[in-house]
Formats: structure tokens, sequence, C-alpha cells
């Protein structure tokens, strides 16, 4: 590789401060916007993901309340706008708790703004829902005692903003989250419906479908309004209809969803074509097992044909972004049979088996390239047939995915699989499955872990690279060198700012990454989420 590529520049850039005010430091120094991005984006203020979830806690992010009480609530703010629309923000909950903090803050710009941006950040009732609870907790006052003028504003038009179809859709598909209801915002935020669509759907949710039937049964001349009437009285009947045919007719008129329609219907065949027709491919995934067990597939029959070309539909999996990670996840979790719980069970079919694969395969050809420079270490000193905690994939399957859609997004990226006593590049072939790349993960073992061997290999062999990433099931152990100060000499001697990515599949608890560095990052566990946190990590959006 070239030592003068493109990829060097980023060896001369600076961390910027938000608003670009501060100090501007080395680049691999950890800032207060540095702090306050891994907050917003991992849920800490260190530089650990973890697929557990956090405690989200004000004491947990200083840098957030440190900016927030100096003044420069807004710059966080737009921080947390900033990783929303970019979709760095991982752990959403941490943004509405930055939010919070904000909004109680002296600074009256920063509390305008806060409240200002839940219609923009709070895409749903439970983002809202968890907003207000927030609330809630920093204040430790009881339910009406935080509701000032500002918030009940703020809440009012969060639903005053809305389309009032789209709003009928929002408050009965969910209906509570943390402790909070509809029913609880509309009567303390004192709501002043805009319009008499928002009026109507104001009493249902305040009054109940009886109440909105004596008043708006005879109002014939509202088109809007109108609309919003039949989508409510949909949804009431489809609680309590027991022909299955009619459950259908209103799911296709009315694009009611899976959450509006009674478990009971949910075995049914055809209440499931419906509901198919509109369901984005990402949530049919999730559901293959539900419907096997319920006979909705049954092999061999037009349903699972009709199914299979939804799954491999390349079209709609380009439009999703959809990862192969998040295809083998949804192939992982079919094959095996149940669920978490291990209540609900089927056979898999074979046929939707197939169809995962190869929409494993169709969704390799379209991740998006960072333009970085890769080396990925797969650490084989163990076995690697375990469960990644987060995932219920195996590990071996894990780092075989991981290492095929790195391969087949970047121009320049290397696969080496290395134990303490060997280290051996592994060619992934472009038409390779990802059985075939399992087994070549797994070609030799010894005792003992040293991630800073790919860094090392690296230097020998005077490669260029700007990320490392390794794959490991042990408790990481330190051989020739401890791994953050071999990428430090590394750097050093490359003239690259290059960054180490480690991630523990099968702990809780990992140290690798230097929390004083920019540059490290630690994963324990590994889901979905940590391929979103790897892309932004890398392309510096953390």
């Amino acid at each position: 590789m070239d030592a003068s590529s493109p990829q060097d520049q980023t060896s001369d850039a600076r961390e910027p401060d938000l608003e670009n005010s501060g100090k501007v430091g080395p680049i691999w120094a950890v800032t207060e916007a540095v702090r306050l991005r891994r907050f917003l984006c991992y849920g800490s203020e260190g530089a650990t993901y973890s697929t557990k979830e956090p405690s989200l806690t004000p004491e947990n992010a200083l840098a957030l309340v440190q900016l927030a009480e100096g003044g420069r609530g807004c710059e966080v703010v737009e921080e947390v706008r900033r990783l929303c629309v970019c979709g760095g923000a991982v752990r959403p909950n941490a943004g509405l708790l930055a939010l919070a903090v904000c909004s109680q803050r002296a600074d009256g710009r920063a509390k305008r703004a806060a409240l200002q941006a839940l219609g923009e950040l709070c895409r749903g009732p439970a983002q809202l829902f968890t907003f207000v609870q927030y609330r809630k907790e920093l204040t430790g006052a009881e339910r009406g005692g935080m509701w000032g003028r500002a918030l009940r504003k703020a809440v009012a038009n969060w639903y005053n903003g809305q389309d009032a179809l789209r709003l009928a859709h929002t408050v009965t598909r969910c209906k509570h989250k943390a402790g909070w209801s509809h029913q609880d915002l509309f009567r303390l935020s004192h709501i002043k419906p805009a319009n008499d669509a928002v009026a109507l759907i104001s009493k249902y949710v305040t009054k109940g479908w009886k109440a909105v039937q004596e008043t708006y049964a005879n109002w014939e001349n509202a088109e809007e309004l109108m609309k919003v009437f039949a989508y409510l009285e949909a949804v009431e009947k489809a609680k309590h209809l027991t022909d299955e045919l009619e459950v259908v007719h209103l799911i296709e008129e009315h694009k009611l969803e899976r959450e509006q329609i009674l478990t009971n219907h949910l075995k049914s065949k055809e209440v499931w074509k419906a509901l198919l027709k509109d369901m984005p491919v990402s949530c049919l995934m999730r559901h293959l097992g539900k419907m096997t067990a319920d006979r909705v597939l049954i092999p061999g029959s037009p349903d699972v044909v009709a199914v299979c070309e939804r799954i491999q539909d390349e079209q709609a999996l380009m439009k999703t972004k959809t990862h192969p990670f998040s295809v083998l996840v949804a192939s992982e979790n079919y094959k095996r049979g149940h669920g978490k719980r291990g209540k609900l069970k089927w056979d898999p079919n074979s046929d939707v088996v197939r169809a995962l694969d190869c929409a494993f395969c169709k969704c390799l050809s379209s991740v998006e390239p960072t333009g970085r420079r890769f080396v990925v270490g797969v650490d084989v000193s163990a076995r690697l047939g375990s469960l990644a905690l987060g995932s219920f994939v195996s590990t071996v399957a894990v780092a075989a995915a991981m290492s095929m859609a790195i391969v087949h997004g970047e121009a320049e990226a290397e696969v080496l699989v290395f134990s303490e006593g060997a280290m051996v590049p592994c060619a992934i072939s472009a038409n390779a499955s990802i059985t075939q790349v399992m087994a070549q993960l797994v070609q030799a073992r010894s005792s003992t872990t040293d991630c800073s061997l790919p860094i090392l290999w690296a230097a020998d062999n005077h490669k260029m690279v700007d990320v490392f990433i390794v794959f490991t099931n042990n408790e990481t152990w330190f051989g020739r060198a401890n791994p953050a100060e071999t990428l430090r000499m590394y750097r050093q001697k490359t003239a690259v700012f290059s960054k180490l990515i480690v991630c523990g599949m099968t702990t809780n608890g990992l140290s690798v990454a230097d929390p004083d560095d920019r540059g490290m990052l630690d994963i324990c566990g590994f889901d979905s989420r940590a391929v979103d946190v790897i892309r932004n990590f890398v392309l510096d959006v953390i």
C-alpha cells in the first residue's frame, strides 16, 4: 500500500471542539466534545461500547453536565442533533437525557433549544415518554411538579405538529412507555388542539372511543376529520372482531400494523399475508419464527415462496441499507428453532434458510465503503464456538460476517488469523460463503491472546493501516507489548493516525483501549448496533 495515499490526510486533522470553541489538542486527545459524543453514542464517557444497556444518569455524563452548567447547553443540543441526523447515536436515550439536562438549566437559550428539538429528535411517542421521565427524575418531583409552561408548550407542539392521520397511528400503536401514556401527556400539557382532527384524537385519548362516537359520528363535511374517525374506528373494530377476513379487510384498507392486531389473529395465514404487504423486510425477518410456529409458513406453500421473494428483494435490502450482520442475526435466530425464552418453538424451513443466506450475500455487495485501510485480526487462541453476548450468534460467525463485510466493502483490507505462535493471512474470495469463511478462521489454535500481534505484523511488513479490528473470545493478554503502546509506536513510525478496535465478543468487561486516546475503542459482546458503532468510530463521527 502506498504510504502517500489519501487516507494519510487524516493524520493532519485536529479534533474540533463544540462550535469550534475551546483549545485544540493533538488528534488523539480526548476533549470534552469527545467525552460528550461517547456518552451520546455508547452511553458512557469511557472508550467502551457494551451490548449490556448502561445506566443513563447525569453522574455518568460529567462532560454533558459541565458543558450545560458552563453555559454551552445550546452547543450540546446541536451535537445531539448532528449525531441523530448522521445516525451516530446508537443509544438514542442518551440524547434524550442530554436534552432533559439542557432543558433544566438556568440558561434560557439552552432551555428553548432543547425543547424545540423535541419535534425533530423524538420521532415516536416512546422517545417523548422517555424524555418526560428523564425530566421527572432530574427534578425529583411528583408528576405535576415539573410541568412548567415551557414543557407544556413543547409537549403540546409535539402532538400538534404531526399530520392528523399519522398522529392517530401514533397514539394507537404505542400507547405507553417509561411510566407515561398519551392520556397523561395530553392532560398535563393542557394541549389546545391545532385543528378539529387533533381535537378528535385528543378526545379519543382522554375520553375514549365512545365519547368520540357521540361527538363526531355525524360530521360528514370535514374530509380530514372523517379519515381520522374512520382510522380510529378500524383500530377499535379490530380489537373485537372474530372473523379473520374482516380483520384482513381492515388491515388492507387502513394499513393497520401488527401491534394493532389481537394476538389470536396473528395465527391466521390470511392476516399475515395482509400485514406482509407493507411490512419492512427487516421486520419480516424478525417474525419468521412466529410465522413458522403458527404454520403460516408451510413447506412448499405459495406463502413460503412469497416470503422468500420478499427476503431476497435486493432493492428493498438496499433501500433500508440492511447490513449483512443484521441478516446473519435473523438467520441464526431462525435456525435455532425457538425464541429467546424457549416458549415459542418451530422447525426451520429449509427454503427460508436458503433465502436468508442469499439475502446475506446480496447485502455484502451493498456495504458502503469508508475509504479507510483495514487489518482485521481474528484471534484463534481459543475455540470460536461460543455465543457472542448480545446477539446469540456464534463468535466465529460474527468474525466471519464482519470480515466478509469489510473485505467486500473496502478497497484495501486484509484479514489475519492469529494466535501466540502464528500469524496467517486469510484470503476471502468474492464468492465464498460464510460457512467457508468460518472454516478458514478456525484453522489454528494455541493458548494465549496477544492483541498487539496484528499491529506488529503491519509494522514488520510496512503496511499502511488506518484501522485495526481484533475479534477475540478471550480475556486479552498483553504479550510482547501493550496493544495501546504498540499502536502509538506504529503511529509514530508511519505518521498515520491509526485506530484500534478490540471486540471481546464474550466478555462484559474489557480494558485494552486507553480511555484518554480517542483512536481506541473496546467492544464488549457484539450486536447489530456494534456495527454502527464501528462505522461511526472509523469515520470520526464519534
